[in-house]
Parts: C-alpha cells; sequence; structure tokens
C-alpha cells in the first residue's frame, strides 16, 4: 500500500500572514484535513486541525505564529508514491501529526497520522497492545502540583501522565491540553496587579483539580487494532494500559504514534532506530547515534534490541548560542524496555548523557535471555502490513 491511496486533498492553503481568526473559521465551518502555510506561494509548513482549534494564539495573530522554528525544516515531505511504512517513519521522525504529499515537486495533498492508521486498521489484528505500548510509564499522585506534572511531561518527552490515587490505583490522567486550558483560564480571569506571584500558586494546584476522570483504558491483551478503533472513534491521543482483570492498575501506555512506530520496523540486519526531531541534529549524525546504540546492545549479548527510539526536545535556554537539548533513549528489547535521558548544550551532548545514562539501567536488568522466536514472530506480523 503506498500514500497514493491514503493521502488526501481536503486541506486549506492559507499564506503564513492570515489571521488565525480567519483560519478557525474555516475549520469551524468546514472538515479539512489540514492547514498548509505558504510564504509568497512557497511551502512553509503544515498545521493540523487539532494545533488550530486547540491552540491559544490571539485572533488578531499571524498564522505564521504556530509554525515551529527550526534550523532546518522540520516538516517532512513525502512523496505520493511512496509506501506506508517510510511515510510513517517521516511524520514521527518529523515529530508531525499530517505532512505534506508532493508529486513531481508540485503539493499534491495531505496525509495524516491518523490516516495511515484508518487505512491499515483491519491488519492491526495481527498485533496487540503488547507488542507496542510503552511499559512502566512516569506516574503522578493526585495530591502532586501541576509544576510537577510540567517537569514530568519535559522530561519523559510525552503528552499525557496516569494520575494515581492513595492506594496506587488509576484515578485519572493528565496532559498537556488540560495544563495549558488550565494555564490560560487562569490567566484571562486575572489582571496584570493580579498576576505577580500567580503563576507559583497555579503549580502548586494539585493535579486532581485538573485531571480526566474517569480513564479510558485498554487491556494489555487486546489488539493493536482495538485500541486505535477507540482513540480514533474517541479522538483520543492514547490509552492507558491495564491488566485485562483490572483497569485500576497501571501497566503502560499506548498512544497512536507508538502504533505507528510498529509499522516501521524492518526485518533489516542493522538495527532499526528511530529518531524524533531529527532536525535538531547538530554535531552528530544518525549514523553516529547508529553505531553508539548498537555498541551497547552487542556489550550485552544476551539482550536482543528489537527496536529504538531516539527523542531530542530543544529547550528555550541556550550557551553561547547553542540551545539547551533533552534527549531520551529507549530500546524495546527481550527482557522489556529500558531507557535512558540527559541534558546537554546541542544534540551529541544530550544524547552522550542520556546513552550513558541508558547503558547503567541496561546493566540493572537482570537474567536477560536471548528470545529470537519473539522478534520473528513480531516482525511476521508487520511485514504483513
Amino acid at each position: 500500500m503506498d500514500i497514493a491511496d491514503i493521502a488526501t486533498t481536503e486541506y486549506i492553503e492559507v499564506d503564513a500572514g492570515t489571521r488565525m481568526g480567519k483560519v478557525r473559521s474555516s475549520f469551524e465551518n468546514g472538515n479539512p484535513k489540514g492547514l498548509v502555510v505558504t510564504n509568497d506561494g512557497e511551502y512553509r509548513g503544515m498545521i493540523s486541525e487539532r494545533e488550530v482549534l486547540q491552540s491559544h494564539v490571539e485572533d488578531d495573530a499571524k498564522v505564521a505564529a504556530l509554525i515551529k522554528p527550526s534550523r532546518t525544516d522540520p516538516v517532512p515531505k513525502i512523496g505520493r508514491t511512496e509506501n506506508v511504512r517510510d511515510a510513517a517513519r517521516k511524520l514521527i521522525e518529523g515529530n508531525a501529526r499530517v505532512a505534506p504529499v508532493f508529486e513531481n515537486d508540485e503539493l499534491w495533498g495531505i496525509v495524516s497520522g491518523d490516516g495511515i492508521l484508518e487505512a491499515v486498521l483491519e491488519n492491526l489484528d495481527a498485533i496487540t497492545v503488547d507488542d507496542v505500548y510503552t511499559a512502566d510509564p512516569a506516574t503522578l499522585n493526585e495530591d502532586d502540583g501541576i509544576g510537577k506534572a510540567i517537569n514530568y511531561l519535559r522530561e519523559h518527552g510525552v503528552s499525557r501522565l496516569p494520575v494515581l490515587n492513595e492506594n496506587g490505583y488509576l484515578s485519572g490522567v493528565v496532559t498537556t491540553h488540560d495544563i495549558a486550558d488550565f494555564v490560560i483560564r487562569q490567566d484571562e480571569r486575572t489582571t496584570t496587579g493580579d498576576r505577580v506571584g500567580d503563576s507559583d500558586r497555579m503549580l502548586d494546584v494539585p493535579v486532581y483539580d485538573i485531571m480526566n476522570s474517569p480513564v479510558r483504558t485498554v487491556a494489555i491483551e487486546s489488539t493493536a487494532r482495538e485500541a486505535v478503533e477507540q482513540m480514533l472513534e474517541e479522538d483520543y491521543g492514547g490509552l492507558i494500559v491495564t491488566p485485562a482483570d483490572d483497569d485500576r492498575v497501571v501497566e503502560g501506555v499506548i498512544t497512536k504514534t507508538d502504533v505507528l512506530r510498529a509499522l516501521t520496523y524492518t526485518e533489516e540486519e542493522h538495527m532499526d532506530v528511530q529518531i524524533t526531531n531529527i532536525s535538531l541534529l547538530d554535531t552528530i549524525t544518525r549514523e553516529s547515534i547508529v553505531e553508539s546504540i548498537q555498541s551497547v546492545s552487542d556489550k550485552y549479548a544476551e539482550m536482543q534490541v528489537f527496536h529504538a527510539h531516539v527523542r531530542f526536545h530543544e529547550h528555550k535556554e541556550k550557551l553561547r548560542g547553542t540551545p539547551l537539548i533533552r534527549c531520551q533513549i529507549r530500546l524495546r528489547t527481550n527482557k522489556g524496555q529500558a531507557a535512558g535521558s540527559g541534558e546537554g548544550y546541542g544534540s551529541e551532548n544530550a544524547f552522550r548523557v542520556a546513552l550513558d545514562k541508558l547503558e547503567r539501567n541496561v546493566l540493572e536488568m537482570k537474567g536477560v535471555q536471548s528470545d529470537e522466536e519473539y522478534r520473528g514472530q513480531l516482525l511476521r506480523k508487520l511485514n504483513e502490513l
């Protein structure tokens, strides 16, 4: 299956100088799948419907305010005849929900992660939630402050956090959108004079006050199709994973991105390494990242790495012009998942810190055993798509 079967021409094209109020009304009055931003006729970037409607940019602001600045073009460009696997990889590595589709260097349409998942939905019966979910997620307690939630979201590079009650059971979930909506509402209620110290007070508000409850969950034994159908139907980006016999116990989190990432797994000899926000690479290359992770894997022959995901995130802070970068590395292995994260000025420094923590965490994984059968079964399932 290639993108020609999935891409759509249902999009709006606007100039970067267009007012946000006009764009919002376009989405509210119609059903376009995405927004293509141009500057003097030249392609500038993509914005999804969700990003437009949920943004808190003033109506008088320009559309360009929603385009993420980058030293290189962060928006993936997909060829109309590319296969689903390559398109999914580009969306993930570009950290994008939607991307432009080109044919002979001309903009033809757009494709979204949701569109890809809908197209392969029937094939997702072949894999389970257990095959692709993220285990051992960061969690919050009900009385933890919003400030702690923000730090966790940034530190772990995620968009949602399960909230546990005093008994350690799932009671809610907090997302980046919940926090943004709360902060904006509070900001609008205060005057300039009232805002002195108000930010600190907001950070101390317990997450219990803003969390979503009850929580949408999916059993770890469920198929990926069942999970994706629920996410698409209810317009959720992710679900909390629980055992089939107790939906109060948090096993992990599954997101649309996790399923898209599974579509990119290959049966090639080299390790499959995926990089999110690849545009942030500076003095380090994809090849050296792959070699470094492979080196860690080779030291522990009993542990087999099926897939590696490296995510970079840029902070506003800079040192002599070099941005502070956070890097997170997550390995899916035959003994579960191992991760390491770290910060540094520049992507190479951040990656080295994260790699060192990853190796220390790998050393703590006891009793690793070889399991070629698992890898073969999973790849055979995925290669049926």
